[in-house]
């Protein structure tokens, strides 16, 4: 599936993404994608059509913490599972424009 993306690959429209877009993507990138980062994109989609915001680290910590508990919501696991820059990586995963203050 082909959306208009930016030159680092986030959607040039949040409301085009789909599901399969974001399984294509997360297949390659080697990031994983089940049906725990299916509902975490979708708790941060939410976040973002709230607020107007792709949640930067903080927020999205507490965001995940809030919707999935304390052994999710925290950036140990977000960093084992996402990498070194996990709201970068769920921001594009979700179809968000990159949170402002990652590189």
């Amino acid at each position: 599936m082909s959306l208009a993306t930016d030159h680092q690959g986030f959607l040039l429209d949040a409301q085009s993404w789909t599901e399969d877009w974001a399984v294509a993507t997360a297949s390659r990138l080697n990031l994983p994608w089940d049906e725990l980062d299916q509902k975490i994109a979708l708790v941060i989609r939410q976040f973002y059509f709230t607020f107007d915001l792709s949640p930067p680290m903080r927020p999205l910590v507490k965001q995940i913490k809030t919707n999935f508990g304390p052994d999710i919501g925290n950036s140990i696991w977000l960093m084992h599972r996402y990498g070194e820059s996990p709201a970068r990586a769920l921001a594009l995963l979700a179809g968000l424009p990159k949170p402002k203050n990652c590189l």
